[in-house]
């Protein structure tokens, strides 16, 4: 930042990239706090306390932090089991828990998580936005789970028709969604304008010009929306649902922060982020952030992008954006009222399909098979039952699924060259785990009685219990129907040398 202050030419850069991500900004505020069940103002607030107070915090130089899509089922499912009132202190929470993950110099292992939990985690988020706001742009209110949302799709389509919805609001967001999609194919001196805020902005216009009859975010300023947790709430943060809660917050924010941040940072050829420091910058916005009642932050890679893209050089950008969100949700907090919540419905409608790994699908599932499988399973996971019991399914197959990969197994019967009048000799090869027991005692119970059998054990990397006990078990029944005992070598039975067996 001071290089920024010192160098002109630096300083011009970081003033035009902080209005570009200034105005990516603004819609996405307000439509992820409205998605999220509680007033637009909060979420100008946390994009504010991004800007001004963790972009100010050493960690990332270039990556910008505010509300993100990527917690809104969470925040709203927060919002609906505990009430508006113990979002602040399930947020204030998470940023500590936060702070102590970068003071226990925790964050690197956040990289640890794997990727096709996080896309599946990602996409199964992006789903279920999708499905929640195609009833806002229809003005209307969504089922409570993604089921139900599902079901309800066709009535929804049904009432388009028959008028039970609003056609006008409908039109306005798909509309929306269609500026979006297009933006990117127009000329690039169209496209120097944010193509959420340009959609947005011309969504309002028309609706405003031709008094459309569609709902409208509702302001009440700044000063009204702050609620600072009193103590009724803060000791309901001692429920297990809530310490859950908190948890998922902490968790999932701090991944998808960190995560954000390695993609960032091959933007660029700038100074790489710490992530220890950069937790606690999390951390300690979100703290603020929940004193203030408002929503839980994380790094956004859409805003961290355009600001990169924009020729953003120091943090004094990212300081800057939350500067110009302070005046705009002060000075001109009638400029949110005018908005169509149609049209944000339809920001986040597109936001939600980024989501979703389309492209990397067909292509992981043809390489990598089992990591397909744990990325749609947990993108399911989410849409059918919650965010966080989600995340566990999808962590919990990708244990069992590494566990599966690691513990390849080979199995080769052969006639032993020692032994010409028939002797067998089984060579086993690699990690004997309880995963491949079952194909280990098949090819062994498939061996004749009637002819002398050698276990050839000193391929093994890896002998877990359950195999050792399994081989030990087949030994003894082999040996008390065969004509010869069993010979092992390498780690075969306990006790071989007490019987004096080779």
């Amino acid at each position: 930042m001071l290089t920024a202050l010192k160098d002109p030419a630096v300083l011009r850069q970081d003033v035009l990239a902080s209005f570009v991500v200034f105005l990516v900004a603004v819609p996405l505020c307000v439509g992820v706090a409205v998605a999220s069940g509680v007033p637009a103002e909060l979420g100008l607030i946390t994009g504010i306390v991004g800007g001004l107070l963790v972009g100010a915090l050493p960690g990332s130089t270039l990556q910008v932090s505010g509300p993100a899509a990527g917690l809104t089922v969470l925040v709203y499912e927060a919002v609906r089991t505990y009430g508006p009132g113990m979002l602040g202190p399930l947020v204030l929470a998470a940023g500590l828990v936060q702070v102590a993950l970068g003071l226990l110099r925790l964050g690197r292992w956040f990289r640890a998580i794997s990727v096709a939990v996080v896309q599946g985690m990602l996409a199964g988020i992006g789903l279920v936005i999708v499905l929640g706001q195609l009833y806002a742009m229809a003005d209307a209110e969504a089922p409570a789970t993604g089921p139900e949302r599902i079901a309800g799709l066709p009535g929804l389509a049904g009432d388009l028709v028959t008028g039970g919805v609003s056609p006008a609001a409908f039109a306005v967001g798909a509309a929306t969604v269609a500026v979006l999609v297009l933006w990117h194919r127009l000329p690039p001196a169209v496209r120097k304008v944010p193509g959420p805020l340009a959609a947005v902005a011309l969504a309002t216009a028309v609706t405003c010009l031709a008094d459309l009859p569609v709902a409208r975010v509702e302001v009440r300023g700044l000063v009204h929306a702050v609620r600072p947790p009193d103590a009724e709430a803060l000791a309901g943060l001692l429920t297990p649902g809530a310490i859950g809660t908190v948890l998922a917050f902490a968790l999932i924010a701090s991944a998808e922060t960190l995560f954000g941040a390695a993609a960032v940072d091959r933007m660029h050829s700038g100074p790489r982020t710490d992530y220890d420091k950069e937790l606690i910058a999390q951390g300690t916005g979100n703290t603020v952030c929940g004193a203030l009642g408002a929503l839980p932050m994380t790094a956004v890679v859409v805003r961290s992008a355009a600001n990169v893209q924009a020729g953003a050089r120091t943090s004094l950008s990212r300081v800057l954006h939350g500067l110009w969100l302070l005046l705009f949700a002060t000075l001109l907090p009638a400029a949110v009222g005018a908005v169509p919540l149609a049209a944000l419905a339809g920001v986040l409608v597109h936001a939600g399909t980024k989501l979703v790994p389309f492209g990397e699908v067909l292509p992981l599932w043809r390489d990598h098979r089992g990591e397909a499988v744990v990325l749609g399973v947990t993108a399911v996971a989410v849409v059918v039952t919650n965010l966080f019991e989600g995340v566990l399914l999808g962590l919990l197959l990708a244990v069992v699924k590494t566990a599966w990969d690691t513990s390849h197994l080979h199995i080769e019967v052969r006639q032993g060259s020692a032994a010409p009048s028939g002797g067998l000799v089984v060579r086993v090869a690699g990690n004997a785990t309880f995963l491949r027991l079952p194909r280990l005692l098949e090819a062994l119970e498939a061996l004749p009685h009637d002819r002398p059998v050698e276990l050839d054990l000193s391929g093994l990397r890896h002998l877990d219990h359950a195999c050792r006990h399994a081989l030990e078990n087949w030994a003894s029944r082999h040996d008390a129907t065969a004509t010869s005992p069993v010979r092992f070598d390498g780690p075969g039975r306990r006790g071989d040398e007490e019987r004096g067996e080779p």
